[in-house]
């Protein structure tokens, strides 16, 4: 991976275990691993996504100027592209991963959310054939 700012998707997540996030990451969804500063910050990546997961000791989780504090769980989400979804998911949840719901399928192709261990979501989405 290319360390040019040009090259690389930057994603911030809040998350509450920073540990725990770097091994979901690096144990079931294929990251790698660039720097681990927790439990305030880690950093892995997947090609040209680097994935920043903040811990609540970490600076991004300093609370805003009017109170509100950053949090993990909304409904953004990174997207990653699978061959198969079903085997895919499958496999997750033979790994005791949590799941927001089923796969859906729709005329660009087929999607289902799994979510990390602070709740944040990761859509694993098999586009349509032809």
């Amino acid at each position: 991976m290319s360390d040019h700012p040009a090259d690389i998707a930057n994603v911030r997540y809040m998350v509450d275990d920073v540990d725990a996030a770097v091994d979901f990451y690096t144990t079931h969804l294929g990251f790698t691993l660039r720097m681990n500063a927790a439990p305030a910050f880690a950093d892995v990546a997947r090609g040209p996504l680097r994935l920043l997961l903040s811990g609540p000791t970490s600076s991004a989780g300093r609370p805003m100027p009017d109170g509100a504090q950053p949090a993990p769980g909304g409904w953004n989400r990174i997207h990653l592209i699978v061959d198969d979804i079903a085997a895919e998911t499958e496999r997750l949840r033979a790994a005791g991963l949590k799941f927001r719901n089923d796969i859906v399928r729709g005329p660009g192709g087929q999607q289902i959310l799994v979510e990390d261990p602070s709740g944040n979501v990761v859509e694993l989405f098999q586009p349509a054939s032809g």
